[in-house]
């Protein structure tokens, strides 16, 4: 299928609710290895003064060693923070190098040649895992005298932009700020091999007490003509939301369709006593819903994100969100689109938690995986947490879920796979049809290994060995006394897996 057609198709897709209505709270016996499960960490630069204290050639080896270790710890998504205060940790024609990766907004790296958003691709990539460009939409200032390069957008629209509490935000209710997030996300769809555009929980800033959001202009301008009333203005703001998501959606689609719009919300989308209907959580706090104008809910059922990944970070038995209740209730109301769990690390560890809520989301039937604040706590093996999760929740791989809501097929499998001697090494090799521009042709190859008697079953996590873009995987040797059985697998860009080839080796 070429990307014309299925550009068509996801547009279609897109004009379809095809989402079904909410399911009941199940539950299923938890696997300890599931094969597919997504196993995300959030590494922030916001706030971040590391990076500025590298120069290019340190902050190569920092990033590959991030990805090395979070591989390692069994993570298979690195969500990385690209644009902190609509500035950029990549080259962008829109907008100046961001503060936190140089010390100076607007100040380009040492190394001409470098780009960190194509490196940390490229690392993700060689290991088999992900890399999702983590975008915050409406943030330039996390600091109101924080100064802005002379180049920055600001300068040239000052009129579309503004400051509630000590911060500055692109004005959510303007077409043209939408317009303008949306060529962002293009640019860095078109010109990066990204596995998806994320954004977290920052829509309408968190309130703050005493002090209504300054949006009186726009609203003027646009809220009649939408048709808002007067006393309509926390509807108009989540229109004005909705209006990015799904203009984001499309503007993803109709570029590189198999490219992913995940969103990572607060974790309470509604308090139950806030419903008419009781259809929200039993939970008191901060909503997504009323407070930050993000309907997810109708996001995910819409067909506007492909992932939802609500951040569930109270532990259990919190009196005002329980973890268990809030995971339960976003398990009844995903919609059939992939749902993943944002976990507090630290919060975890301290309560001796985490293989708790682990295990309780793969109890979840409609739960596919978890992610992890903060990433840096898994770099730093904080409190043994890489440790245990190498020998516990992951002590197998794990394939990224498949997004079939976007494509449903099977690449073709690979082709010749055989193995190849050489003087000081041996190792497997295949063919596969390379179409770079066709995601539906391989994109990645799983190697599976099977003691001799042990049935080739590649349904099993622990026989995963490998998760590679190369046609190749070299074979430990052991004396030539050992007999085994590997399979190779390919993977399409939407993790759709083929069919297995077979051989039997002797190391």
């Amino acid at each position: 299928m070429n990307c014309f057609r299925i550009t068509l198709i996801a547009f279609a897709a897109l004009l379809m609710l095809g989402c079904g209505a909410s399911k009941q709270s199940l539950t299923r016996k938890a696997d300890s290895t599931p094969k597919r499960e997504f196993r995300g960490a959030w590494i922030q630069t916001v706030g971040q003064s590391r990076y500025q204290q590298m120069n290019s050639a340190a902050m190569k080896y920092y990033l590959s060693e991030m990805v090395r270790k979070l591989d390692e710890a069994g993570i298979n998504a690195l969500i990385f923070q690209v644009r902190p205060e609509a500035d950029a940790f990549y080259k962008s024609s829109f907008e100046p190098w961001s503060r936190f990766l140089t010390g100076t907004q607007g100040k380009a790296p040492d190394d001409p040649d470098f780009d960190p958003l194509a490196f940390i691709i490229n690392e993700c990539h060689k290991r088999g895992m992900e890399l999702h460009a983590w975008l915050n939409p409406y943030r330039v200032k996390t600091n109101i005298n924080n100064p802005l390069a002379p180049d920055h957008i600001y300068w040239k629209y000052p009129e579309r932009f503004v400051q509630y509490g000590n911060q500055l935000y692109f004005e959510p209710g303007l077409p043209e700020n939408r317009s303008f997030i949306c060529d962002v996300v293009r640019d860095i769809v078109s010109r990066y091999d990204v596995d998806a555009i994320h954004m977290d929980d920052y829509f309408y800033p968190y309130p703050i007490a005493g002090t209504p959001f300054p949006d009186d202009n726009s609203f003027n301008m646009y809220a009649a003509s939408q048709g808002f009333s007067p006393g309509q203005r926390a509807d108009w703001r989540r229109n004005n939301v909705n209006l990015l998501i799904q203009q984001i959606k499309y503007t993803i689609a109709g570029t590189k369709p198999w490219v992913r719009f995940g969103i990572s919300p607060f974790g309470i989308y509604r308090n139950k006593r806030n419903t008419p209907d009781g259809s929200g959580s039993d939970t008191n706090g901060l909503e997504n819903y009323g407070d930050l104008y993000a309907d997810i809910k109708l996001w995910v059922e819409k067909g506007w994100v492909d992932y939802n990944l609500p951040q569930l970070y109270w532990e259990m038995g919190h009196e005002r969100a329980d973890y268990t209740t809030l995971l339960r209730w976003w398990n009844a109301n995903n919609f059939e689109r992939p749902l993943y769990i944002g976990q507090d690390l630290q919060r975890s560890m301290d309560r001796n938690e985490l293989d708790t809520k682990i295990r309780q989301s793969r109890e979840m039937p409609f739960v596919n995986g978890n992610c992890y604040w903060y990433g840096y706590l898994i770099l730093e093996n904080s409190g043994g947490v890489a440790d245990a999760l190498k020998t516990g929740a992951h002590r197998a791989k794990a394939l990224i879920p498949a997004y079939t809501h976007l494509h449903k097929g099977r690449p073709d499998k690979v082709k010749k796979l055989t193995q190849v001697f050489m003087e000081d090494m041996h190792f497997l090799a295949w063919e596969h049809q390379n179409q770079p521009q066709n995601p539906e042709t391989a994109r990645q190859f799983v190697v599976y290994r099977f003691r001799a008697g042990e049935k080739a079953d590649i349904n099993r996590a622990e026989n995963i060995v490998a998760v590679t873009p190369d046609n190749f995987f070299v074979l430990p040797y052991e004396g030539g006394r050992n007999e085994y059985t590997y399979a190779v697998t390919a993977l399409d860009a939407f993790k759709n897996e083929g069919k297995a080839v077979k051989i039997k080796v002797r190391l």
